[in-house]
């Protein structure tokens, strides 16, 4: 549940049901440890979202899909280049989708990417993006037009050859403001990862007035541009909570109340990185 809406909405879109389970507190990505208490007969498949660039635990989902005989789906949208035991996101499951939209790590303009495990998908989505066709007015199944201009494929292509260095500069940046934050919580890699930092997100206690204020005043007393993603776990929106109505996920609800993202990019000078540095230990009262 703590995931921008997107994720579940490709689930309801479909007629199923998103079922919502907790997250690690650490890494913010879904807990198979929940996940398996939410498993029924009618449980088809497992989304595990490698949230701000931290991928999720896929040994631990690929156990319980194993056991269940359950179909994984990646939700790498913040996740392009994130490896999980040296292994990239994208490669574990029947499918993985990319964002490419203008503010990931790369970008086409809008749109996305997708990686397929098998011919058979690959073909699927071919058929589905184009209005069910292959080739022209020989439509198989009932599709979406959902292509990718030339336009938007040539800028994403360059974006990915830049991305090893971005992603570099990224963890750089992510180094020096955890060596440096005090006073909050700053993120946490876990054994087997590689975090990309699409977001670098610290932890504020004391509850969603104390983030806000905080929030405000990093705004509007010092200039640096931050963010809260999620406010609102998936399912307590508006659009969503039907689906749910009895959900316990102490650990989202938590995160929901204390997270912030600092400015990570590749385009922050070290002038802008000590900036935030004063910036966050002079709010948490930590300054030297």
């Amino acid at each position: 549940s703590f995931t921008f809406a997107a994720t579940a909405n490709a689930v309801a879109l479909t007629g199923a049901t998103p079922v919502f389970a907790d997250i690690d507190p650490v890494t913010f990505c879904l807990d198979a440890r929940s996940v398996a208490t939410v498993i029924t007969d009618k449980t088809k498949a497992i989304m595990p979202v490698h949230l701000y660039g931290h991928p999720a635990d896929m040994d631990a989902m690929a156990a319980l899909a194993r056991e269940h005989d359950l179909q994984v789906f990646e939700d790498a949208a913040q996740a392009h280049g994130a490896t999980w035991h040296g292994a990239p996101v994208g490669c574990f499951g029947t499918f993985a989708m990319f964002s490419l939209y203008p503010t990931k790590n790369m970008t086409s303009g809008e749109g996305g990417m997708v990686s397929a495990a098998t011919p058979e998908v690959i073909r699927a989505l071919r058929l589905l993006r184009n209005q069910g066709m292959l080739q022209q007015y020989a439509n198989e199944v009932i599709g979406f037009n959902a292509r990718m201009t030339d336009v938007h494929a040539a800028i994403g292509r360059v974006q990915l050859r830049k991305l090893p260095e971005w992603t570099k500069q990224r963890q750089t940046n992510a180094e020096f403001l955890s060596q440096n934050l005090s006073g909050v919580v700053t993120p946490q890699i876990v054994a087997g990862a590689t975090h990309v930092f699409h977001q670098y997100t610290i932890r504020v206690s004391g509850g969603a007035a104390e983030r806000d204020r905080f929030a405000t005043a990093l705004r509007e007393e010092y200039q640096v541009g931050c963010g809260v993603y999620y406010p609102t776990p998936c399912h307590r929106l508006e659009s969503l909570k039907h689906f749910e109505k009895r959900a316990e996920l102490p650990a989202t609800e938590q995160a929901a109340q204390e997270v912030l993202s600092l400015p990570v990019h590749p385009s922050l000078t070290q002038a802008d990185l000590e900036r935030i540095v004063t910036a966050v230990n002079t709010l948490s009262g930590s300054a030297k």
